[in-house]
């Protein structure tokens, strides 16, 4: 496996590939790697002759006074792993490869609406900051499809709403969420918690059971689902962001005949932030 540092060898790489007619897969990751981004390198292998990864902590889409600083750097053991998976290269750049010119007044990529709710809210600018590197890698490795987790649903919208309304011609797999068997969805920052606060965190996945349970069953009081489980999730010891029913498509507010819809949750346990979500078809 080769582990390439900068854009220019990248692309040699790349080319080379292309030379050979191979299709190429992308698995876009901030690297401290976990069971659910090896599903996602196992799904990539399905989807195309050679995979490569990328193992980036990118700065724009941290904002102030958030887990930049202290989010885990694991380079060689990562490379370990998707060495195991069968992952032919890993684009592992600095920020000064990728941001050469600094970050202050840099071209940035946004999708609007979509970018500004739920998360967009509680975290202004930083779907601008994932959309842009996103933009940047698909730019350095061309991929035929690029792999990425449902467990962070509305990045994957707003990156399939990017990659739409630009053109760039780069099919989007969505791999499911890997969970715990207690149900906690698998995150990087799950090693965050303390003891205590991991035997607390699944009732988040609780408590969007409970909630997609009543949609399954046709309750539409959506409101009220909405208010039962950040109830739940305060009861537990949570301090609840939003919780919110949307249509899965698009993230709007869903109507009484809509089928298609996601439940999705994000709060804070102890200096933790967790998310997740549950579709209801």
């Amino acid at each position: 496996m080769l582990t390439l540092r900068r854009i220019g060898e990248t692309r040699r790489f790349v080319a080379g590939l292309r030379r050979d007619g191979r299709r190429i897969a992308l698995v876009p990751t901030m690297g401290n790697l976990h069971e659910g981004h090896l599903a996602l390198a196992r799904l990539a292998r399905g989807h195309a002759d050679t995979v490569i990864a990328s193992l980036f902590v990118n700065p724009l889409q941290f904002g102030r006074g958030e887990d930049y600083g202290r989010y885990p750097r694991t380079l060689q053991r990562d490379l370990g792993l998707l060495e195991a998976e069968g992952v032919a290269a890993v684009f592992a750049p600095e920020v000064d490869e990728m941001y050469p010119v600094g970050q202050e007044g840099l071209t940035s990529v946004e999708v609007p609406g979509l970018s500004t709710v739920l998360e967009g809210a509680i975290r202004p600018g930083h779907f601008a900051g994932v959309a842009t590197v996103v933009t940047k890698l698909f730019g350095i490795v061309t991929p035929d499809v690029a792999v990425f987790g449902e467990k962070d649903f509305q990045q994957l919208a707003v990156i399939r709403r990017l990659v739409r309304d630009l053109d760039l011609g780069v099919e989007i797999a969505a791999g499911p969420t890997v969970r715990e068997p207690d149900g906690l969805a698998l995150s990087s920052r799950n090693q965050y918690l303390s003891p205590t606060e991991r035997q607390q965190a699944p009732a988040l996945y609780r408590s969007l059971a409970a909630a997609r349970r009543r949609l399954a069953a046709g309750d539409r009081s959506f409101a009220a689902i909405e208010q039962e489980a950040k109830t739940a999730l305060a009861a537990a010891g949570f301090e609840p962001d939003y919780v919110a029913i949307r249509r899965a498509t698009d993230l709007a507010p869903p109507q009484a005949g809509d089928e298609a819809l996601v439940v999705l949750g994000a709060a804070r346990l102890g200096s933790t932030r967790l998310i997740d979500n549950l579709r209801i078809d």
